[in-house]
């Protein structure tokens, strides 16, 4: 149940009215004129008791959003305008209620405008730091319809998105559609790639643009499955009517994880009219899924064909290069250093995603905080030994032997041939001394599988390489290089 606003009398002295001032410029000149006028202009003080300081908002939907985002904040400034201050308490403002009449506003306020026929529409759009129209957040209409769409992930912009070659393509297609919607073959954009390798991402990051270079326009963002329970709602309810013309009156529609529409036939079908209708419109649709249009078996074909008309890009796995820039950027962005080799290793270890990736590097450093300890390799090993035993490529020594062929030009037979010419011997001894490191053969089993020679023969082969690696840098360098490319 709401907390109504009770009977608390405002302490309306000049000295309160004044701190209250203080509290607001401050909070304005650190957040600038955009964003407090979009989301901080409408509070008004209803009173100071004791230790706590009671704020009022219109609707619940502001209420929640200030007070997630700058609760906090409001508390530090008050306690900086008086000390006893312990606590902020953000409430509704109840229409009509005598202590809301008295409340102290902002002296520069002005009555925001009623909400008109698009305020529906425009409250789809997650509330961000960013310039909105007044109608998005005034009256019942933002608070009504918060709950049609998924909140934006602040941190996923375009400036913390790592560009590499896997997802070059599919992050200029974002940019593009960011900055000019409905651009001419980029209508609809259909994401697609494997699990946490930032389609969402690209998604939140292509709406937070949006809202900042083009704030008229209108953003709704939501998966597949939040898309089919609001029409199965509508449904029951009987009020399709409402639902296709609030998704119809926005200028960009994202739909996240479409696959989830496979076998839904009659949410299909609604998706289907509703893209008609948007792209007829000259609206933006913007959708990622796990495979491309012409693979998603299930979907209708008339509605597959739509997707693939306009710019399908791919996001393809990832590689070393840049699962370690996406290591550096994280660990800079939480201002902790982390060794080299510590980012190296868990680059080479953890390639399913990006989602591991990030979630591994956390782990670690909430550890080496928890604990007070360094970052270090064999912290590593010891804190994420579960994930990185889980990660371990399977080298087969069929995979060494083909791969250290190649590398040195030799035949494949050459493996497990008599010959003994130095170009012959000494990669068949790099090849044993990477079977004994990278797979759980024992030293017989790998020597059958050089031609059935002896353990001993390996051994002295293990050790050889360990010792020309030791005394020569380049031959060091080129063993790990091969190492290397067979763990990742």
């Amino acid at each position: 149940m709401e907390q109504e606003v009770g009977t608390l009398a405002p302490q309306a002295s000049a000295q309160i009215v004044s701190g209250w001032a203080r509290v607001r410029g401050r909070l304005r000149d650190e957040v600038g004129d955009s964003e407090y006028k979009s989301w901080l202009r409408q509070m008004t003080l209803l009173g100071v008791e004791g230790d706590e300081v009671v704020i009022l908002l219109p609707t619940r939907f502001m209420r929640d959003w200030v007070n997630s985002h700058y609760g906090d904040r409001l508390r530090v400034l008050w306690q900086a305008e008086y000390p006893a201050v312990r606590r902020v308490d953000l409430r509704i403002s109840q229409s009509g209620a005598p202590d809301a009449a008295a409340a102290i506003g902002d002296p520069d306020d002005t009555a925001p405008a009623a909400p008109d026929g698009k305020g529906l529409a425009e409250s789809l759009s997650s509330p961000r730091p960013a310039e909105a129209r007044s109608p998005a957040v005034a009256g019942g209409a933002a608070e009504s319809r918060s709950d049609w769409v998924a909140p934006l992930e602040g941190r996923f912009t375009f400036d913390t998105f790592i560009v590499g070659k896997p997802n070059e393509f599919a992050h200029a297609c974002a940019r593009r559609v960011a900055e000019r919607p409905a651009f001419p073959g980029f209508n609809p954009l259909f994401l697609y790639g494997g699990v946490g390798l930032g389609k969402t991402h690209l998604m939140h990051s292509i709406a937070w643009a949006i809202r900042d270079l083009q704030p008229p326009r209108t953003v709704a963002y939501m998966s597949a499955e939040k898309f089919m329970y609001r029409f199965i709602a509508a449904l029951r309810s009987q009020n399709t009517m409402e639902f296709k013309e609030t998704l119809r009156a926005v200028d960009v529609l994202m739909i996240d994880d479409l696959q989830f529409l496979i076998g839904k036939d009659n949410t299909q079908e609604e998706f289907f009219h509703t893209f008609n209708a948007l792209v007829d419109q000259g609206k933006q649709i913007v959708v990622s899924s796990d495979k491309p249009p012409s693979d998603l078996a299930g979907i209708e074909d008339r509605l597959r064909t739509r997707l693939g008309c306009g710019m399908v890009a791919d996001i393809h796995a990832t590689t070393y290069e840049l699962r370690l820039s996406i290591l550096e950027a994280k660990a800079a962005a939480a201002q902790v250093a982390v060794p080299p080799r510590v980012l190296e290793l868990l680059a080479h270890k953890i390639t399913a995603n990006i989602r591991e990736l990030e979630g591994a590097l956390n782990r670690l450093l909430a550890h080496a905080n928890l604990f007070g300890r360094p970052v270090t390799v064999d912290s590593a090993h010891e804190v994420l030994h579960d994930l990185l035993r889980a990660h371990e490529k399977r080298v087969s020594i069929e995979d060494i032997q083909k791969r250290v062929a190649e590398h040195y030009n030799i035949r494949l037979t050459d493996m497990s041939s008599a010959r003994r010419a130095r170009s012959v011997a000494r990669p068949r001894q790099v090849a044993m001394y990477l079977a004994k490191h990278l797979t759980q053969r024992s030293l017989p089993e790998i020597g059958r599988r050089f031609g059935n020679r002896d353990h001993t023969t390996v051994m002295h082969a293990v050790s050889r390489v360990a010792e020309l690696m030791a005394e020569d840098a380049a031959f060091a360098e080129d063993v790990s290089l091969l190492r290397k490319m067979l763990e990742t």
